[in-house]
């Protein structure tokens, strides 16, 4: 195996990474804006105000798209087991 294959593989599963990650972190980024636009305007600053929903949404965003999650890591994987006979 060179080099090359080497970084190729560590390139694309960064790519998978970020692509499964994406939607769970824009999700927790929007909520939690949004939550500090509220406290900032209603001057309530209590920690759990902003944990609950962010918490509460990230879930929902791995349900409606876990299978879609799963599916992209799944193919990633039987991709790097069929570079073993290669190797």
């Amino acid at each position: 195996m060179s080099d090359a294959q080497v970084i190729e593989i560590v390139a694309e599963a960064f790519q998978v990474a970020a692509t499964i990650a994406g939607p769970i972190l824009m999700t927790a980024l929007f909520v939690g804006v949004t939550i500090s636009l509220l406290q900032t305007i209603t001057q309530i600053q209590e920690m759990t105000l902003t944990f609950v929903p962010k918490v509460v949404a990230m879930g929902m965003v791995m349900l409606f798209s876990g299978q879609w999650m799963i599916r992209t890591l799944t193919n990633w994987v039987i991709g790097l087991w069929s570079l073993i006979p290669t190797i």
